[in-house]
């Protein structure tokens, strides 16, 4: 993780589905569920905890793009298909984006909440 990003919180229509979402989604990176209350969950591991859902029934869709760190190529492939299999739209698959890096490759969702969420490995 840069040393410059501590944590986000995005805000969610329908907490208990995107509780669930994000369960499934970040599984394959290896972020858990840490923390949850009536209106909060927090995800990530023992050491830290980078991403808040925030139950905020009335505010609009998101919008928020996040891009989260993968160890393996495998990995982004598999956050993909735990997104689309939890009920992600596909924005863009499992694959190298050479104009992003040489190295760049990562996989796009939208959730339901409108933000855009990416995995990306870095690793040769």
């Amino acid at each position: 993780m840069s040393p410059h990003f501590d944590h986000v919180g995005l805000r969610v229509r329908d907490f208990p589905r995107a509780v669930s979402f994000f369960k499934t989604l970040l599984e394959p990176l290896g972020l858990t569920l840490q923390h949850q209350g009536e209106d909060y969950a927090g995800f990530g591991d023992a050491e830290h905890t980078p991403l808040w859902l925030h139950a905020s029934p009335k505010t609009p869709p998101g919008g928020v793009h996040l891009a989260f760190r993968a160890a393996t190529r495998e990995a982004v492939q598999r956050f993909h298909a735990a997104g689309l299999a939890a009920g992600a739209r596909d924005h863009g698959a499992p694959g190298p984006r050479p104009d992003y890096g040489p190295t760049y490759y990562a996989a796009f969702l939208i959730d339901a909440d409108n933000n855009n969420l990416e995995a990306v490995c870095m690793a040769r």
